[in-house]
């Protein structure tokens, strides 16, 4: 897909507010799109992946408060733990959740699914600007007082 060229001094003088918001939208909305095909929320999703890179290790506790900074919805975690168990995609024994085979594979579909998202989001973005690009927001975000470590 193309855009419009403009300016750098056109470009440069544009509010950031509103292009990172915009862009928080749309590839935002996008994951939550191809999220919700499984089912699925953002919260639920990145219950999915701590458990399946570490089964065995999370509880609810210390994977409640991992996840909850990340969630801008208001979502309730235990119900979305509640939820994958009832679902039977996740376990939780000896108070430590794993994967269930029917969550591995619902992992695996979602993962497929957001990795086309992602490449679509990608498609036409030169490897080294969107580095530069999220280097960018890291130091708006250090320059504001804000953490801007990389996630896990």
């Amino acid at each position: 897909m193309s855009i419009t060229e403009y300016p750098a001094e056109q470009v440069g003088a544009q509010p950031i507010g509103y292009w990172s918001g915009a862009a928080y939208r749309a590839v935002v909305g996008r994951i939550r799109a191809e999220l919700a095909f499984e089912q699925l929320t953002q919260p639920h999703w990145w219950t999915l992946n701590h458990v399946g890179g570490a089964p065995g290790t999370w509880n609810r506790a210390d994977l409640a408060d991992r996840l909850q900074p990340y969630d801008d919805l208001g979502i309730e975690l235990e119900d979305v733990f509640d939820d994958l168990i009832e679902r039977g995609w996740l376990s939780e024994d000896d108070d430590a959740f794993s994967l269930t085979p029917a969550g591995e594979a619902g992992l695996a579909r979602a993962r497929e699914r957001n990795a086309g998202a992602h490449a679509e989001t990608l498609d036409g973005i030169d490897p080294a600007d969107y580095v530069t690009t999220i280097n960018t927001l890291r130091r708006m975000i250090a320059n504001l007082g804000g953490d801007s470590d990389l996630t896990s």
